[in-house]
C-alpha cells in the first residue's frame, strides 16, 4: 500500500502515520531549506545520472536510497531525481521549443520494491490524479457542490462520489471491449447507464 501526497512541506504527521501503519509514501521534494534536499543536491553533482525515458521525454535519473536526514521519519528514505528534456510546439510560429523540467521525489519505497522508472511514473501520476480525477469529479460529477452544510454529510457525499467514479471507470475499462468503446465518449456511457437505471424504476408504459 502506498500514498501520494502533493507536497513535502508540512507532511511530518502524514509520513509518521505511513511508517506506523506499514504504508509507503511518495512526496515531491521542493523545500531547498530542508537538510534532506541539501544532502541530495550535494550528491547530484558527484554521481553520474542514469539515462531513461518517460513517455516522449528523455531523462537523466539519480537514485539515492537509505538517506537519514529526515529525522521526523523513523525509517531511511530514498530520493529520486528526474531531469527531463522534451519539445513543445509553439503556437505562434509552429517551431519546436526545447523545454526542461526537474523533478525530485522522496519515498519510503525501496529499490527492490520499485525501480527508478516506476518511481518516476508514480510521481507523475499525481498530475494524472488531479487532471483526470478531481477535474472530472468537479466538472462532470458535481462533487464541488455542497448539498448539505454538515461535516458528516459532506464526507459521506464525497466518499459516495469517489466510489461511483471508480466503479464507473472500472466498468468501462474492464467490462466494455475497446472496439465497443471506440468513438463513444464517457458522457455517452454515463447517459446510457442512467437511461437503463431509469427504465427499471419507471418503465416506458407508465405515465410520468
Amino acid at each position: 500500500m502506498w500514498c501520494l501526497p502533493t507536497r513535502f512541506t508540512r507532511r511530518r504527521r502524514f509520513s509518521t502515520f505511513c511508517s506506523l501503519t506499514a504504508k509507503h509514501a511518495l512526496v515531491v521534494l521542493k523545500d531547498e531549506r530542508r537538510n534532506l534536499y541539501q544532502d541530495a543536491a550535494g550528491l547530484f553533482d558527484h554521481v553520474a545520472p542514469e539515462p531513461g525515458s518517460y513517455r516522449s521525454r528523455q531523462c537523466h535519473w539519480w537514485d539515492f536510497p537509505d538517506l537519514l536526514t529526515w529525522p521526523q521519519v523513523q525509517v531511511p528514505v530514498r530520493v529520486v531525481r528526474s531531469l527531463e528534456t522534451y519539445t513543445v510546439r509553439r503556437q505562434l510560429d509552429k517551431q519546436d521549443d526545447l523545454q526542461q523540467s526537474d523533478w525530485i521525489w522522496v519515498t519510503t519505497l525501496s529499490l527492490a520494491q520499485f525501480p527508478v522508472d516506476r518511481i518516476v511514473h508514480l510521481g507523475h501520476q499525481r498530475w494524472d490524479i488531479e487532471n483526470y480525477g478531481f477535474n472530472e469529479l468537479a466538472n462532470q460529477w458535481h462533487s464541488d457542490h455542497i448539498f448539505k452544510h454538515d461535516p458528516g454529510a459532506i464526507e459521506c457525499f464525497l466518499l459516495v462520489a469517489f466510489l461511483a467514479y471508480n466503479i464507473f471507470h472500472v466498468f468501462l475499462a474492464r467490462n466494455v471491449k475497446p472496439c465497443v468503446r471506440q468513438g463513444k465518449t464517457q458522457i455517452f456511457w454515463a447517459r446510457l447507464i442512467a437511461a437503463k437505471l431509469y427504465s427499471e424504476v419507471a418503465p416506458a408504459g407508465m405515465s410520468p
